[in-house]
Parts: structure tokens; sequence; C-alpha cells
């Protein structure tokens, strides 16, 4: 259960507005997507293999490499929350001259890069809801063009538009 504690967590969102923000962190983390199903809410990604030859590998005629597996799994909650899940997984694996394969899959138990997880996927998500709430539009504005309301000013008329078409320098 405690382990449980570690890997999940709630936030004030949908389904598929933490479905979207796990996946960019999981690339920002640089993880490559291996599989992702918004409708299961699963994701599968894998971080890039590394050697993991060590000395004692190296003199028994070994190689070793290895990387990190993450999977999440999202779901949207009955109050309109959404839960997701995390695991990570080390994953190491080893070959010798002489044909012999073996694999060790050890999952992360410290809760460290999990907290990092969890703080990146809440940067996504202020990131993604900054995105798409529009900002407030004054009614003074209300009839101009988005750049003129930006700088508080009526847009061009077609004639100030003619005029500085005929300006000295302007293009044609």
């Amino acid at each position: 259960m405690e382990l449980q504690a570690i890997q999940s967590k709630e936030f004030e969102t949908t389904k598929e507005t933490l479905f979207a923000s796990c996946m960019s962190v999981f690339q920002d983390l640089g993880y490559t997507i291996d599989s992702a199903d918004v409708q299961s809410g699963f994701i599968t990604a894998q971080s890039p293999t590394v050697n993991k030859t060590n000395f004692g590998n190296a003199l028994f005629g070994q190689a070793a490499s290895g990387n990190t597996k993450g999977t999440a799994f999202i779901e949207q909650m009955s109050n309109g929350r959404s839960r997701i899940r995390l695991n990570f997984v080390i994953s190491k694996s080893m070959s010798s001259a002489y044909g012999q394969n073996s694999k060790l899959d050890k999952p992360i138990l410290d809760p460290k890069p999990y907290l990092v997880a969890w703080d990146k996927i809440d940067e996504a998500l202020f990131v993604r809801g900054a995105m798409t709430k529009a900002l407030p539009v004054p009614a003074s504005a209300v009839g101009q063009s988005a750049s003129a309301a930006a700088i508080g000013r009526s847009p061009p008329t077609p004639e100030a538009l003619k005029a500085a078409g005929d300006a000295p320098g302007a293009p044609h």
C-alpha cells in the first residue's frame, strides 16, 4: 500500500489533459513512447539504452546495457478528478561471449523519481491550463482586431491603410 501511495496521485483535471501532460513529461525527460492509448489511459515508455558494462563484466567477457522503463495508467474519477499511477523499472540486460543472455528488471522504490515526475506533471498541467484559458476581452475592444485591442487603440481605417501604402518607402 505504501508503494501505491508513492506511485499514485490525483489531479483536478480531465483524463485527456492529464494524459497529454504525462506524454509531454515522458518526452521532456528523454523517454521514447512505446505505446499510448488515451481510451485505456495506458502509456509505456523507455529511456535510451546505455552501456552498463563494468570491470567485472568485461573481465568475464560480458557486455551489459540498461535503461529505465516507465508506465502510466490514467483514469477519470467519478468526482471529476483524474488519477494517475506511475511505475518506473530499471532494466539491465547482459550477454556473454558464449551466447548466454540474461535480463534483470528492478522496480524503483525510491520516492525521489516519483516526486520529480509529479512536479513535472504539475508544471505541464499548469502550462496546458494557461494555454487553454482565453484572456478576457475588454468591452471597449469588442469589434477591434486582436492586435489593436492589445495595444489599446482602434484598428486603422481603410483610408489610413491606403495612405500608408502611398507613403514613401511603403512596399507596393
